[in-house]
């Protein structure tokens, strides 16, 4: 295949921007999005280091992150697989995307900037949930803000719970892929069980 070798070409190929898609960038948590934010309970986190690049969801039974103001978002990491792939990311650099995702929203919201991970008792006790805080909290200072256009969703038709679905492997499936000794019949019936006491 061809590459498209330069800036000229791509923008000679889609045209200008539609306005909108400019008007609707802001450089802050504005209350509109304020309130979008805080009814996500699911965030896409993308990281960039040495490696590569990273993408990870993040969520919780409320609102994923908390704002703590106008330019800064905390967002706590909880209990996983300790791969820690994107906090190895953000040590080295800071860039950070996230998309806020809303059960039923076809629109999503972007926000662009740069992060730090802090493992400072006085924040991580402010996310105790159970008796459990996280070991660590990423602290995300807003340089973008912006809402996605919802064609992407609607295309997919990501919450019509009742579009046809292709039957996908299960996780056990795909350990036992890499590993033909994997049991992966009992990995996938007690996942959840096993998992209860992990959540946070």
């Amino acid at each position: 295949m061809t590459p498209i070798a330069d800036l000229a070409a791509l923008e000679a190929l889609y045209g200008p921007p539609v306005p909108a898609s400019l008007t609707k960038v802001v450089e802050q948590i504005t209350p509109a999005y304020g309130r979008w934010i805080a009814a996500s309970r699911l965030v896409l986190v993308s990281t960039v280091g040495p490696e590569g690049t990273d993408c990870s969801p993040r969520g919780d039974v409320g609102p994923v992150v908390r704002i703590a103001d106008a330019r800064t978002l905390l967002l706590p990491d909880w209990q996983g697989n300790n791969r820690i792939d994107s906090l190895r990311n953000i040590v080295r650099d800071g860039r950070v995307s996230l998309l806020f995702m809303v059960p039923g929203e076809n629109n999503v919201v972007r926000m662009n900037g740069q992060a730090i991970v802090t493992a400072d008792a006085q924040v991580l006790e402010s996310f105790t949930q159970n008796r459990k805080h996280p070991r660590s909290v990423i602290v995300v200072t807003v340089q973008e803000a912006y809402f996605q256009c919802a064609k992407a969703l609607m295309r997919s038709q990501t919450w019509d719970t009742g579009a046809i679905r292709t039957a996908v492997p299960t996780a056990g499936e795909m350990l036992r892929e890499q590993d033909g000794t994997f049991d992966a019949v009992d990995y996938d019936d007690n996942y959840v069980a096993r998992a209860q006491d992990r959540m946070w």
